[in-house]
């Protein structure tokens, strides 16, 4: 019976969760959806970042994390109420971070799959140089 039950309740919150999760296209970026890079600075110095991603770091360099920031940060630069994509190096952390926010959170979030090794080497899409604002 608890499994049962179990099995009702994850089915049923999956059903109201916003989540998608895909492999991008260049008709994706035409269509100018807010894509959150969640890799490390060190991660966005070394190979840049797609022009209009806005950056903000999930886990640290360590696995590390502050939820409270990370969430501060997002609703600061992202209308949440609108769908919005959320990348990483190769999509294995986004693979963590976006069921939680379209399950737990209801945000309309995009996991694009494969991640910004996907991006810049299958679909050669260009980064552009990170620039800290903190001095």
């Amino acid at each position: 019976m608890k499994n049962i039950f179990l099995t009702l309740l994850i089915f049923s919150v999956s059903l109201f969760a916003d989540l998608k999760e895909i492999y991008p296209t260049q008709d994706f970026f035409s269509k100018k959806i807010p894509i959150v890079d969640i890799r490390t600075p060190q991660e966005w110095q070394e190979t840049g970042i797609l022009q209009g991603a806005v950056p903000i770091m999930f886990f640290d360099q360590n696995g590390r994390y502050n939820v409270d920031k990370f969430l501060q940060q997002l609703n600061k630069k992202v209308d949440t109420s609108k769908p919005f994509a959320i990348i990483c190096r190769t999509g294995h952390r986004t693979s963590m971070v976006a069921p939680w926010l379209g399950n737990t959170l209801k945000y309309k979030v995009i996991n694009l799959k494969g991640g910004m090794l996907y991006v810049t080497q299958k679909l050669k899409i260009p980064t552009h140089k990170y620039v800290s604002h903190i001095q």
